[in-house]
């Protein structure tokens, strides 16, 4: 079984993990992943720092790294060092989770961090979701959980409205691919066939994805407000290809690399170094603290000015009372 996910630090705040978190999907998230007996974290924001090594992961504990990934607190203490504290202040604002079943491992980025997993079981983000609700039920935030292969579907807040048009079921998905902008047209197939039921179940679990990430882009208004999202997927397309080619066929060989390029199409690493980008709440602060400074500076110096020009026996209360004092005694 394989996981993958993605938690993105959207805006300033942002989540995805790879037990992947699709970050690919939202400015800021932060990305990981399992497969297999693998967790790996793909991408993550500076507030979410996950460590080098290889320390052991309990396969039940992964919801448990997601939450904590978030800023959420568990039931049950994680005593594993992969992740470590960061920046309290600044938590994802999207956590993707992405779970490639019936693969032993993917040739995923040397960039990641990968982490073994002790007894790999099946596992749902149902406690996180249910902590997002808990904590922001006023702002509705988007929970999305897919299971494609089958159609298992659980939309909650904003993802009903954003989602309503998603394929989900398998006769909608087969429809979908099958349309003018779907992926078929744009997809190097290599080895698979349009015409094979296999082939298309993986490759429609691939189009949900592209069609998730299409949506997200046009409605970026998901990345600025103040609740965390969540996206969990379940993909068993190419468990199905090893299972009918072998794992040691061109079809499960070019299965594997499609679904790996397609994990990884997120935003690109900013080659200029540039800053990120501030949010609308930037120029309202940077008028507050300017124009305190600067009111601040002209009292010190009026201050200063009035002190250094103050005529002690005329100005000062103190002498003038003491002088007072003197000429009635």
């Amino acid at each position: 079984m394989g996981v993958a996910g993605i938690a993105a630090d959207m805006g300033q705040r942002g989540g995805v993990l790879w037990v992947l978190e699709v970050a690919v999907l939202v400015t800021s998230a932060c990305l990981a992943g399992v497969s297999g007996d693998e967790f790996s974290v793909l991408r993550s924001p500076q507030s979410v720092v996950f460590r080098d090594g290889s320390w052991p992961i309990p396969g039940e504990r992964i919801p448990d790294v997601a939450a904590l990934s978030m800023g959420f607190s568990v039931e049950e203490d994680l005593s594993w060092p992969g992740l470590a504290v960061g920046d309290l202040f600044h938590r994802p604002r999207a956590t993707v989770l992405v779970t490639v079943k019936g693969v032993d491992k993917l040739a995923l980025p040397v960039k990641g961090v990968s982490y073994p997993i002790e007894n790999a079981v099946p596992f749902s983000l149902d406690s996180v979701a249910n902590a997002i609700h808990t904590l922001f039920s006023e702002e509705t935030p988007v929970v999305l959980q897919l299971a494609p292969s089958e159609e298992r579907v659980y939309m909650v807040g904003k993802a009903n409205s954003v989602f309503e048009d998603l394929s989900v079921t398998l006769r909608q998905l087969r429809n979908r691919l099958f349309q003018d902008n779907s992926i078929l047209g744009s997809l190097p197939l290599n080895s698979l066939s349009r015409n094979n039921e296999v082939d298309l179940l993986f490759l429609s679990e691939l189009q949900v994805l592209h069609d998730i990430a299409s949506l997200l882009s046009r409605h970026k208004h998901l990345a600025k407000d103040h609740s965390p999202d969540l996206y969990s997927l379940e993909l068993s397309g190419l468990e199905e290809v090893g299972k009918r080619y072998g794992e040691d066929s061109q079809q499960f060989k070019d299965a594997s690399q499609i679904l790996v390029d397609s994990l990884q199409k997120s935003e690109p690493d900013n080659p200029y170094n540039l800053a990120y980008p501030y949010n609308y709440n930037y120029s309202v602060i940077f008028n507050i603290i300017l124009w305190m400074m600067i009111g601040l500076a002209l009292a010190v110096i009026v201050i200063s000015y009035n002190l250094w020009n103050m005529d002690p026996g005329y100005d000062s209360i103190i002498y003038r009372m003491t002088n007072q004092k003197i000429r009635m005694d």
